[in-house]
């Protein structure tokens, strides 16, 4: 089995796989990275983003003794249509999204790629937020 993250050069990307690593390595299973790009190419500072997480997550993976596979997508569909077939192929046994903090208000209104993935998911989902950070 396999625990499949999607991922944006976000904090919420961030908490994600972070989230994502902690739960392979507590399953003793494979992680699957999912990247879904869009037509456009990504700006450079989001690449070298993409490209320090990822740094830390092959590290991470690496002294944890978890297999791990970096899919960056096309964006053939949409990003939640592409997270589910991922999920899908490789028999999820549980996909992790990162979620923006919202005001209450906002907290009534659910993301659409978050609501797709959680009500048409083939696996549990772990949905996290990254850390409040509080200005001193």
């Amino acid at each position: 089995m396999t625990v499949v993250v999607g991922y944006l050069a976000t904090p919420e990307g961030r908490e994600g796989l972070s989230s994502a690593v902690a739960e392979a390595v507590r399953r003793g299973t494979d992680l699957v990275v999912v990247v879904s790009e869009k037509t456009r190419p990504a700006a450079p500072e989001v690449l070298e983003q993409r490209e320090a997480d990822f740094a830390v997550v092959r590290s991470a993976a690496a002294a944890s003794e978890v297999s791990l596979e970096i899919r960056v997508l096309d964006e053939r569909h949409d990003v939640s249509e592409d997270l589910i077939a991922v999920a899908e192929e490789v028999a999820a046994e549980v996909i992790v999204i990162g979620l923006r903090r919202r005001s209450p208000v906002g907290k009534l209104i659910l993301g659409s790629n978050a609501q797709r993935i959680l009500l048409e998911s083939p696996c549990p989902v772990l949905a996290v937020k990254p850390e409040r950070q509080v200005i001193a």
